[in-house]
């Protein structure tokens, strides 16, 4: 059977359907799968607009452009389902669960990837999200796959990470009751030592959610899938396609646009980023395998899958940056507002000072200016969360992690030869990242800054202003500083001489 016709006829339900993996899964399914009965996508009113607003507006997204060429019918199998996966049974009424019942299969998606969330906000969406769908899930009595999307680093004092469930920094069961008891400051309190001192609260709660899953594995047909960074697409549906700031793509846009200028990283580290095309590919053949695989009731182990491309190519931190540097020079942003320069310190004091003069004094100047010509003062604000956001990702900028992953190399043996263009990942092993990154930027102009795809004459006239002028102030500081040095030795020397 191919893996287009076992999605045939087939509902799914897809929690996180707004976020990047569940977008990229709806358009693939419904472009790669044109046949599947149904999508249900677990939404919230958001910002004013209701649950059908929202998946309106997602599906006029330029994502979807492709698919509404070729197969726009198919727009007609997605249904929202209002619910919030912070809430007690998914907050889903008791209609729309009698519509669920007749799901095959269920992607669960959906998990605040805030780094810096309280701990009871994200116990409340990541931990008891999974067990309230994993109650759901009981009810559904044809449901064949049960898939839930994690993360590779989820056991981060963990440098090699292999295809299994670790011991739990806590128990799920009374973590959840932690949250649903006390307030968020008692819990905040807590937060280090009853997590084991894990890095953030993304990491501790989703190591739970892990806890969970396994607990069930006799029970129902569940599947670990653990991302690396998820980042820009190599193909699928267009080449860069990306939908948020996250992971090197942001790093990239605010360093091409001027305002990032400094990082404490260690720039030979390799790191693990996997694009979002790979990812739903590797996601639909995990869920043909699992679903047609014959089990063995005396050995129900379960599946995990490291889902890492580090060791098919690798590129290091320092080699990102170089590569980003000298791709939006060549084609800048509109939005640019200095030639994109600065680089990677492994020392956090040159850091900050770099920070401070580099970035937040020239915010400060900048928003001084801006207030005169009546347009609202951002840089700095702006400087606050890169700042905030480079702090919560240090541990993740600094470390090298082995991520085994065996089980994600085997899948693409399941791939048919016919459908290897449709579902196979390896023939991307080649990559050459130098035009996958010049994709990326490009998709983050499109699809980010809402900018044209190609940079106009007036932004490259602009780059080249702003490279004498950087050049000029260059030179200007190394003289002055030269005078400087200079004038001491003299009158060190004088004093001496004296």
């Amino acid at each position: 059977m191919l893996i287009s016709e076992f999605f045939e006829k087939q509902e799914i339900f897809i929690t996180g359907g707004s976020g990047f993996i569940g977008k990229g899964l709806i358009e693939k399914i419904l472009r790669s799968c044109p046949n599947v009965a149904a999508i249900y996508v677990l939404m919230r009113p958001k910002k004013g607009k209701s649950i059908d607003e929202r998946l309106c507006h997602i599906l006029k997204s330029k994502l979807f452009d492709r698919l509404r060429d070729e197969q726009p019918e198919n727009f007609q199998k997605v249904h929202a389902i209002a619910g919030d996966c912070s809430e007690l049974g998914l907050g889903i009424s008791e209609a729309d669960l009698k519509r669920l019942q007749n799901v095959n299969i269920i992607y669960h998606s959906a998990a605040s990837v805030r780094f810096d969330d309280d701990l009871r906000d994200a116990i409340l969406m990541n931990t008891r999200g999974t067990y309230e769908l994993i109650k759901i899930a009981e009810t559904i009595k044809n449901l064949k796959v049960f898939m839930h999307v994690s993360t590779t680093y989820c056991y981060p004092n963990r440098h090699v990470v292999e295809e299994k469930i670790y011991p739990s920094y806590a128990d799920w069961r009374t973590t959840i009751k932690l949250a649903e008891t006390y307030d968020m400051e008692s819990l905040n309190i807590l937060n280090l030592k009853y997590s084991d001192f894990q890095p953030n609260t993304y990491t501790f709660t989703k190591s739970l959610s892990e806890q969970i899953i396994a607990e069930y594995k006799d029970r129902l047909p569940v599947v670990i899938f653990r991302p690396s960074i998820v980042v820009s697409s190599i193909e699928e549906p267009v080449p860069g396609w990306v939908d948020n700031f996250n992971g090197p793509i942001g790093m990239l846009v605010a360093c091409g646009i001027g305002i990032f200028r400094t990082s404490c990283a260690e720039p030979n580290i390799i790191s693990d980023f996997v694009p979002v095309d790979v990812v739903v590919r590797a996601m639909l053949i995990a869920t043909y395998r699992k679903a047609t695989e014959e089990s063995d009731q005396e050995n129900n182990e379960l599946e995990v899958i490291n889902c890492a491309a580090s060791k098919i190519c690798p590129i290091t931190t320092g080699e990102v940056i170089e590569i980003g540097k000298r791709v939006i020079k060549e084609t800048p942003f509109e939005k640019t507002l200095w030639v994109p320069d600065g680089s990677i310190t492994r020392c956090p004091v040159w850091n900050f000072i770099r920070f401070a003069t580099l970035q937040v004094l020239v915010a400060i100047l900048v928003d001084f200016a801006l207030r005169f010509t009546n347009t609202k003062p951002f840089l700095l604000k702006l400087q606050r969360r890169i700042y905030a956001a480079t702090t919560a990702l240090h541990l993740f900028v600094t470390t090298q992690w082995d991520f085994k992953n065996d089980n994600f190399y085997s899948l693409n043996a399941c791939v048919s030869d016919i459908e290897v263009d449709k579902f196979g990942f390896l023939q991307f092993k080649d990559l050459d990242y130098d035009q996958f990154f010049r994709q990326g930027i490009r998709g983050a102009r499109v699809f980010l800054l809402n900018e044209p795809a190609t940079c106009s004459q007036g932004a490259l006239t602009r780059m080249k202003i702003y490279k004498v002028l950087h050049f000029l102030i260059k030179l200007i500081g190394s003289v002055l500083i030269l005078r400087w040095v200079g004038r001491l030795l003299y009158e060190k020397l004088y004093a001496t001489l004296m």
